[in-house]
């Protein structure tokens, strides 16, 4: 399995076409609809089989997106990419600020709460709107906010994360 530095970040989904010159329907993952669009290649694909595309043209269209992809010019061509995942190269990612992270970079990291104890490793993280929340799985699945309060330090290179949890919750 690639690492995180080289393995493709999946930004959303087609999951349909549009029209007859090829366009598809898009499921777009970004926290803002249409966040997609703002790169101008995307990875096509699912799991060790990727193809770079380039993207012609898109836009937001009624509750998703819709886009025209480099070498997609009919319905049937189309068709055959319906259900491809769209990725990103990592290295095409803006740069984030200091103390802010992708989410893909959390996931799979290791939890220890302030007195050493592991926690388990993180899943995956969930959008509440207040806050964001770490899924943290082992014997005992556990939500914990990714707030400050809870959050104390993210260590990327060691692959861990430390929060302020009592093992007991």
């Amino acid at each position: 399995m690639p690492d995180l530095k080289t393995r493709p970040v999946v930004l959303g989904q087609i999951n349909g076409v549009f029209g007859v010159k090829g366009w598809v329907k898009v499921f777009d993952y970004s926290r803002e609809r249409g966040g997609i669009l703002d790169y101008p290649r995307w990875m096509v694909g699912q799991g060790d089989s990727w193809k770079e595309v380039a993207l012609i043209a898109g836009q937001r269209h009624g509750k998703g997106v819709i886009a025209q992809l480099d070498q997609c010019s009919d319905r049937d061509q189309a068709l055959s990419l319906v259900g491809s995942e769209i990725a990103v190269k990592p290295e095409w990612l803006s740069p984030t600020d200091d103390g802010e992270f992708y989410w893909f970079q959390l996931e799979g990291l290791a939890v220890f709460n302030l007195e050493g104890e592991c926690l388990g490793t993180v899943d995956h993280l969930l959008e509440t709107g207040a806050n964001d929340v770490l899924v943290v799985k082992s014997k005992k699945d556990r939500l914990i906010p990714y707030v400050p309060e809870r959050v104390h330090e993210v260590d990327l290179e060691k692959g861990r994360i430390i929060v302020d949890w009592d093992a007991a919750f």
